[in-house]
């Protein structure tokens, strides 16, 4: 059997799993799993983002978290502001939130774009650690601007009193709101791979290697560079609002550095530079998290060793050492 073929076969056969996961869960009474993978697919989704500019473009970002959290205070404030029916803004025209997920996906989008365009100007004129360091203090800074803002929770953060409607599917269901969050998965995946095939993909993996080269063939590396850094931003928001409508809460610790720290450590797990590995390396942290978290609440001791053993000996992370084997069979 071809490389393809057994390729092929492992994402038709994980695919049958997680489409089946709901059915089998509560035919042996394990509804709670629902629930666990559905967090275990948005993840996936912030991993996906967060690859296309560290696996992708060498742009190692320390505060990708924050878009993530933009797009979950997006959920959650304009379902705030609906609910108790006092108006986000007055000017130019009032405007009084909405619960419609189909109209809030697009405006945190449009904010995380706008916010990332903002940041990306300036962080991107900086390479290595001083990029690492001024995406972290971005980030820092989103994390206390939103403690400090008490409306809407302050620390404590933000509840949201049911999640995001959806015309024909029932948010509120966990299996729905499982399949919904799969459906963004799978299109996460086939967009994610369309555009580092394209022509823009290739160039920022030309940027990636010798970002010298790119400009004497004439290409802007600054700006292909700033348009996927936004591109990230954006879909890091939508999974920030699959989040919020998951947990139905928002605080402002999806700002910190702690999250971006695991979204990278993703990344590095599964395969930097491979859509499928940021997959993969969201499914085998959570999994091990939960398994760890089970016998010690300082479950990141354990976790260690693993990180390490995977960095030493696969060096590509589980994805690139699994197809090394199959290369070699």
């Amino acid at each position: 059997m071809s490389l393809f073929n057994r390729k092929s076969l492992f994402l038709l056969t994980s695919l049958l799993v997680l489409v089946l996961l709901p059915p089998v869960s509560e035919a042996f009474d394990e509804s709670y799993l629902i629930s666990s993978m559905t967090r275990v697919l948005i993840f996936a989704m912030a991993a996906i983002s967060l690859d296309l500019i560290v696996g992708y473009g060498a742009m190692v970002s320390f505060g990708h978290a924050a878009f993530v959290g933009l797009g979950a205070y997006t959920a959650a404030v304009l379902s705030f502001h609906f609910n108790d029916g006092s108006a986000l803004f007055n000017f130019p025209f009032s405007y009084g939130g909405s619960s419609q997920l189909l109209l809030i996906l697009p405006v945190s989008m449009l904010v995380a774009a706008l916010v990332a365009g903002i940041t990306g100007l300036i962080s991107l004129r900086t390479h290595g650690i001083h990029f690492i360091m001024i995406t972290l203090a971005f980030a820092q800074m989103l994390y206390y601007l939103f403690i400090s803002l008490d409306y809407y929770g302050g620390e404590d953060g933000l509840l949201m009193s049911a999640r995001n409607h959806l015309p024909f599917m029932d948010t509120n269901d966990d299996t729905s709101f499982y399949y919904l969050s799969l459906g963004f998965l799978i299109l996460f995946v086939v967009l994610a791979r369309r555009l580092v095939q394209s022509r823009f993909g290739r160039v920022l993996q030309g940027c990636k290697y010798n970002e010298k080269r790119m400009q004497t063939l004439g290409f802007n590396t600054y700006w292909y560079r700033l348009t996927a850094y936004v591109i990230a931003a954006m879909a890091a928001a939508v999974a920030g609002v699959l989040l919020a409508n998951k947990t139905e809460y928002v605080d402002p610790g999806l700002f910190s550095w702690h999250l971006s720290g695991e979204l990278l450590v993703m990344v590095i797990l599964g395969g930097m530079g491979s859509i499928y590995g940021a997959v993969i390396g969201a499914i085998v942290y959570l999994l091990l998290e939960q398994i760890f978290s089970a016998y010690t609440e300082h479950w990141q001791v354990l976790l260690g060793p693993v990180l390490i053993f995977v960095v030493i000996f696969a060096r590509h992370g589980i994805y690139g050492f699994v197809r090394k084997l199959n290369q070699n069979v």
